[in-house]
């Protein structure tokens, strides 16, 4: 329950920036991934990207429908860390943070997947 509300603070939080802009951008961020991220904005992925996470947000911090947006979350989750691995490997932390966080709920909900995975 704690961790499943630490990432629903997390993401929460990281979805909301999307569209506040209150917390400083990383630095150092390499021109190749400046490039990349630039065009994920101009295309609205990242409004797509912010809407997934607020609602995973609320969804872990309130309990309901976790599990279905702990699968959504995933594809997020794994493209963060492909990202920073390949273009930004210095601030690969956050994304590593919140991919360990997500098995771990998504664990956390492995009864309620037996149905789809029979």
């Amino acid at each position: 329950m704690v961790l499943r509300i630490l990432l629903g603070l997390f993401v929460l939080v990281f979805g909301l920036n999307k569209f506040l802009e209150f917390l400083p951008a990383p630095d150092g961020m390499s021109e190749g991934a400046m490039s990349y991220f630039g065009a994920l904005i101009n295309s609205k992925t990242m409004v797509l990207v912010a809407i997934v996470e607020i609602a995973a947000g609320l969804a872990f911090i309130f309990n309901k429908f976790g599990a279905l947006l702990a699968i959504i979350l995933m594809s997020v989750s794994i493209n963060a860390v492909l990202f920073h691995a390949v273009l930004d490997q210095a601030n690969i932390a956050g994304a590593l943070v919140l991919l360990i966080l997500n098995i771990i709920v998504l664990m956390g909900y492995k009864d309620k997947y037996k149905t789809l995975l029979s």
